[in-house]
């Protein structure tokens, strides 16, 4: 049964080498032994390789490390040994950190085209709906484990899904294979092992065929998912004006349901977790709020902004307004330039004299004038709103009403940088140069010693 499961499931991806994901638990050495049999038997033709990842979580893990050695030499099949460092963090279980760790080190091994192969089972399965349940999930987690998902740029293929945990166990005893226990798998303290031993024996012990249904159900919400993303994408495509950008007129055309599974799915596009429905419903009190407001909903990884009109999809930025760095121009050499990092990954500013080798490969770039000798230089990203004439004006303005001329949306500017001499604004690096300070201003034609040119390398904000 499990033999004629893999040969079916592999006859599917002909020549794909396969990357097992070997814990030496009874499940992947199960997988290891069926595997390499059918490879012996040449049953199947693919190349095989096995990846073991120490989380270091276990008294026992060096033993753990051991084993898979002595069980690939066994069957003769290669095998990398990783190790992975998995830190407790705030409002995430233990073993989601560790399933994340471990699947980043199996992308880390893995070859271009590999299949990266799980002992995934039926049981399992029905594990992760009742924990998506619990969790009161969406269709997208009550879809539980697929057969086949993209992981990076390898597939992760579960292809014993079908297959039950006391198949696994029978087949165990009939080819005498020894595997590891691990201790923690008793521990009902873990939600998933309570739904194992207590929850789920007594669902099977009323119901036999409850894993079978379970995966019926799921099955279901795939289906009813991907019409709903079907759905999401005709969508996007209506109110999308950018890769990062919605429509607030086009969203407001929107069920509340429609608009709700709109988000989501632009949040998955990105790559980003799944809002609570409280956080769904502050977004969708943000398209209506008073025109002069730019309000922000924080997610776990990311923001959604509201301004003129778009909702705005952006990282979470670090408050920047206490940051400032002196430059001592004064230490400008001719062949090499002065550098000045930014903070929250902005890049850096290269300041450099004329007759030094040009920049390349700059955001932006201008030749100001140099400062008086007694004068201090400073980069910062807070100002008390001077009077400023930025370059390409006739009259000057409050530095707060430019930069809403220049339609840069409230949160970026927060991210601007700002040249000072003294308390004197020269420039808004990445906009323009106040036009006292533009090298074509100074009398007569320009000195290579009297300018500088500064230039921003880096994303810029805009």
């Amino acid at each position: 049964m499990i033999k004629q499961t893999l040969i079916d499931f592999f006859s599917s991806h002909p020549q794909k080498s396969l990357l097992i994901a070997y814990s030496g638990g009874i499940d992947s050495q199960v997988l290891l032994h069926c595997l390499g049999a059918l490879k012996t038997q040449q049953a199947i033709n693919s190349e095989i390789r096995v990846c073991h990842v120490n989380h270091g979580l276990s008294v026992n893990a060096v033993k753990w490390q051991t084993f898979a050695k002595t069980q690939c030499q066994l069957f003769g099949l290669p095998l990398d040994i990783i190790a992975v460092n998995v830190q407790a963090v705030a409002q995430k279980s233990l073993e989601a950190l560790a399933r994340d760790a471990r699947y980043q080190a199996l992308q880390t091994v893995s070859k271009s085209g590999d299949l990266i192969v799980t002992g995934h089972h039926s049981d399992d399965q029905a594990e992760t709906f009742l924990l998506a349940l619990k969790r009161g999930a969406g269709l997208k987690g009550l879809s539980a484990m697929q057969s086949e998902m993209t992981l990076g740029q390898q597939l992760l293929v579960r292809p014993l899904l079908t297959v039950s945990r006391a198949e696994i166990e029978g087949y165990a005893k009939e080819h005498g294979l020894v595997w590891i226990e691990d201790e923690s798998n008793t521990d009902e303290r873990f939600d998933r092992n309570f739904l194992r031993h207590q929850v789920l024996p007594t669902l099977n012990q009323r119901w036999p065929s409850i894993n079978k249904t379970i995966a019926r159900s799921a099955e279901h919400c795939v289906e009813a998912q991907q019409l709903l993303d079907e759905l999401a994408q005709q969508d996007l495509m209506a109110c999308q004006s950018s890769p990062n950008k919605l429509s607030v007129v086009d969203l407001n055309k929107l069920s509340q349901a429609r608009l709700k599974n709109l988000l989501r799915y632009f949040l998955s596009c990105h790559g980003f977790l799944m809002p609570s429905q409280q956080q769904l419903m502050q977004i969708c009190q943000q398209l209506n709020a008073q025109a002069d407001k730019s309000p922000v909903v924080q997610l776990a990884e990311c923001c959604i902004r509201r301004y003129k009109g778009e909702l705005h999809l952006t990282s979470i930025y670090h408050d920047l307004s206490l940051w400032q760095q002196r430059v001592a121009l004064a230490r400008l050499a001719d062949d090499k330039p002065l550098n000045v990092s930014l903070p929250d990954l902005l890049g850096w500013l290269s300041f450099s004299n004329l007759s030094a080798q040009a920049q390349e490969n700059s955001d932006w770039q201008s030749v100001i004038k140099k400062p008086a000798e007694h004068q201090k230089v400073t980069i910062c990203f807070s100002h008390e709103n001077p009077r400023c004439l930025p370059q390409y004006r006739q009259h000057s303005r409050p530095l707060k009403k430019v930069l809403q001329e220049l339609a840069i949306p409230t949160w970026q500017r927060k991210r601007l940088p700002f040249l000072f001499y003294d308390n004197e604004l020269v420039a808004v690096v990445g906009q323009f140069v106040c036009q006292s300070y533009l090298a074509e201003n100074s009398s007569g034609a320009a000195k290579s010693d009297s300018v500088f040119t500064l230039s921003w390398h880096g994303q810029l904000p805009l």
